[in-house]
């Protein structure tokens, strides 16, 4: 293992190479800003997701970035014209893809070595975990690790051990990087009832998976002020509500069938004041992606629970999650497999909620509409959809008709565009096409 400055470390690269790198809060900040600072690129390919560094790399015009999930930076990188790919799959599905691809480089941010020279693989496990250690084994390639006392020490369970040994680790650089923040937006009224619908359909004793944004979080405050208890984590995303929930000694993981006893995660996004929870904290495990986001170990949890997030949805209950207009938005995430998982199940529940409308300039338009447009990119089959929540209430989806869908998604949508809704779901009785 050598230890070098991030500017020597970048000095490694070939001007035409591969490199791999971990979703957003582990991606080793002070590498890719040095990167950033070297011109003579000729063919650099990236492959990663939900970039949260901002570099000169992604906009040289010999570097080519491939992202899994776009977040604020790769909308930012793509309407500014860089060159910027995006990959449609399920997040667990990128274990493959990364291998197939095999990356000469790979590289990750995480904790100093202690003192047996192990390095905590902080706030990620995700989709990289097995193509680290694949090319720290592989005399071929690189593994670079970027060390630094601001991420937290988490732990993995069992056989997901969760860290780097300091010998299989190329290069270490050493640095005072600090982990991105996601703070919690200031939920709106809107958001506010939408979890309070959220809220009635818990029962005690939930495993609860929760996504980013202003609704979850609201849900999380709410349980962990309500009189209920004694619930499980089993989450792609570990996040600032979720820590509440477990302050507030609202979770006790005792119930869920799977990994009991600890709240289950593969990456975090939060706060500072969530990295230092974390923090040497034994109560959650960071696991593979390939692990949390198994459909049949998310379904074999009891009372299983999911709360994500939907832009759009049409009366036979199929859902838009990651694009508007055409554009890519996000990403599909672990999206689809926690609606699936919790299909396996009747006493599950997977929840998607959107609020009944948005502004278009000074136009107001529902979210809930009779038909998509021709092109529309579907997250979500009708197949999969359980419930729907707005602000003004629940739709209960599964099992029912398309007239049946339709009124019931009439019912929570805007007053303003209930008619046209009822009356698609009029004409789509029996099958027929909602379209006039």
């Amino acid at each position: 293992m050598r230890r070098l400055s991030a500017h020597d470390a970048v000095d490694l690269f070939q001007a035409t190479d591969t490199l791999g790198l971990p979703l957003g809060p582990s991606q080793p900040a002070a590498l890719l800003e040095a990167m950033g600072s070297r011109k003579d690129w000729e063919d650099l390919k990236v492959f990663g997701a939900l970039v949260t560094v901002l570099t000169d790399l992604f906009t040289h015009p010999h570097v080519h970035y491939l992202s899994g999930f776009f977040g604020p930076l790769e909308r930012l990188l793509r309407d500014s014209g860089a060159n910027i790919g995006f990959a449609p799959a399920d997040f667990r599905r990128f274990v493959t893809l990364l291998e197939d691809i095999s990356p000469r480089v790979m590289a990750t941010a995480a904790s100093p070595p202690d003192r047996d020279g192990w390095c905590s693989l902080s706030l990620h496990a995700g989709a990289n975990t097995r193509s680290l250690h694949a090319a720290g084994a592989d005399p071929d390639r690189l593994l670079v690790v970027e060390v630094s006392e601001h991420y937290p020490v988490t732990y993995g369970w069992g056989e997901h051990a969760h860290r780097l040994h300091v010998d299989e680790i190329d290069v270490l650089i050493e640095s005072d990087s600090t982990p991105y923040e996601i703070a919690d937006p200031e939920p709106t009224d809107v958001e506010r009832s939408i979890a309070r619908h959220i809220q009635g359909l818990i029962p005690d004793g939930a495993t609860l998976q929760t996504g980013i944004g202003a609704v979850p979080s609201v849900v999380a405050a709410l349980l962990a002020e309500g009189d209920g208890g004694d619930y499980g984590i089993h989450s792609e995303m570990f996040t600032t509500g979720l820590m509440k929930l477990h302050q507030a000694g609202k979770v006790s993981n005792m119930r869920k069938g799977q990994y009991e006893g600890v709240s289950v995660c593969t990456f975090a996004g939060g706060t500072r004041e969530l990295y230092d929870w974390l923090h040497q904290n034994r109560e959650v495990a960071f696991l593979p992606v390939e692990v949390v986001n198994s459909p049949e170990l998310i379904g074999a949890n009891r009372s299983m629970i999911t709360i994500n997030a939907a832009l759009s949805v049409d009366i036979h209950g199929q859902v838009v999650a990651d694009t508007r207009s055409g554009e890519q938005f996000s990403g599909i995430g672990g999206h689809e497999d926690f609606v699936a998982g919790t299909g396996l199940d009747l006493s599950d529940r997977s929840i998607l909620c959107l609020p009944s409308t948005y502004r278009a300039g000074e136009e107001v338009r529902s979210r809930i509409v009779p038909w998509f447009a021709a092109g529309t990119v579907i997250t979500t089959p009708r197949h999969q959809v359980d419930v729907i929540v707005t602000e003004h209430g629940v739709a209960e989806l599964q099992g029912k008709t398309v007239h049946q869908r339709g009124d019931a998604l009439a019912a929570i949508a805007h007053p303003d565009f209930r008619d046209d809704l009822l009356e698609a779901a009029e004409r789509a009785s029996g099958g027929a096409s909602p379209m006039p």
